[in-house]
């Protein structure tokens, strides 16, 4: 199979990683049901950035899976598993980024008793999202760790994005054993910082047009 591939794929994971970026940064932090009722419209925004990569990021990956050969289990079984995982997470920017600031803004002026009624449905949300959080996690940690073995045994991409992946994927996993779970903002901005590492190398590789031998490439 020839592993040179329309830098396109790479150009698609550059602007899935620009509009996750620019979703961490605005994303606003949560708080009471007033909070959330003020700041609606910039929940709803910066949630439906994140929901707008999500395309992109699938076909820049299914790129990423061409160039390491899509007849392999290992590349076809990390797209799939990257595609469950961001499945998760558009579910996740729905139902907290689109559903609860619309479910909140119907009640402005509610009665104490609805009040309670309301921060029982935004706690119920909140467990829901991080669920969903908890998913694409362990869905991105997996699709990244085959991807990477995949990079170490097919050699159509250097090998070190592949040790580099591994290394990210052991990190994650000793961190959430020792009790550092990523659903919650500042974590989960950890982890999009880590995981967009990790693609910028993988962005930098799908851009070049070279076949790859091992680590020798040639034009």
């Amino acid at each position: 199979m020839n592993n040179t591939l329309n830098p396109r794929y790479g150009y698609s994971l550059i602007i899935a990683t620009i509009l996750m970026l620019f979703t961490m940064v605005l994303h606003p932090m949560g708080g009471s049901v007033a909070h959330i009722q003020r700041i609606a419209s910039t929940i709803m925004i910066t949630h439906a950035i994140a929901i707008l990569s999500v395309p992109f990021w699938l076909l820049g990956f299914w790129g990423l899976t061409k160039r390491l050969d899509d007849d392999s289990l290992l590349s076809s079984a990390a797209f799939i598993t990257m595609s469950v995982g961001l499945f998760a997470v558009m579910i996740a920017a729905a139902t907290n980024g689109l559903a609860l600031p619309l479910f909140v803004t119907h009640y402005m002026d509610a009665t104490a008793e609805k009040l309670d009624m309301i921060k029982r449905v935004v706690v119920y949300n909140t467990s829901l999202n991080h669920a969903f959080d908890l998913i694409y996690t362990g869905a991105s940690c997996l699709a990244v760790f085959f991807w990477s073995i995949a990079m170490l045994k097919s050699r159509r991409l250097p090998v070190w994005p592949g040790w580099l992946g591994i290394i990210l994927v052991l990190a994650t996993i000793i961190a959430m054993v020792s009790g550092f779970f990523f659903v919650h903002l500042a974590g989960f901005r950890i982890f999009i910082a880590g995981f967009a590492v990790w693609t910028f190398f993988i962005i930098k590789f799908l851009l070049d047009k070279r076949e790859y031998n091992g680590q020798q490439a040639t034009a």
